[in-house]
């Protein structure tokens, strides 16, 4: 069983992304966060397998939690989720620490092979453009 901390602000987000991880037997979202301040508190509670972490929030973002995760020695694989594909904000994520970037609107399937992927410890980033016209 995969345990994931689930970090996102909105909570219709939060409720649709855990809904569709329960259709996935191996997987169980053990705990929620809907800012960066509740995410490390969770961190340390819940101690996760996998932690899925959106970049805009209050309080502390992303990118200040992955921070956090690096001065307290928090190794939880991390796979960001969100709306934004920049490709600085993707070198900065990676450099943090994540271990994988998807933008919200992947598959389930994609979400479900990240996550894997994540858990095996093989990084997972698809592009943000494709070549398609």
């Amino acid at each position: 069983m995969i345990k994931i901390l689930l970090v996102d602000d909105q909570n219709l987000v939060r409720e649709g992304i855990k809904a569709l991880l329960q259709l996935t037997p191996q997987m169980s979202v053990i705990a929620e966060a809907c800012d960066g301040d509740e995410a490390l508190t969770a961190l340390e509670q819940y101690s996760p397998d996998i932690m899925l972490l959106d970049l805009r929030m209050p309080k502390r973002d992303g990118l200040s939690v992955l921070e956090a995760m690096q001065q307290k020695n928090i190794n939880v694989p991390t796979l960001i989720l969100t709306t934004f594909d920049e490709h600085d904000l993707v070198l900065n994520c990676l450099k943090l620490g994540a271990m994988g970037y998807l933008k919200k609107d992947v598959s389930l399937n994609d979400l479900v092979c990240a996550i894997e992927s994540l858990a095996k410890g093989i990084p997972w980033v698809k592009p943000a453009h494709s070549d398609k016209k």
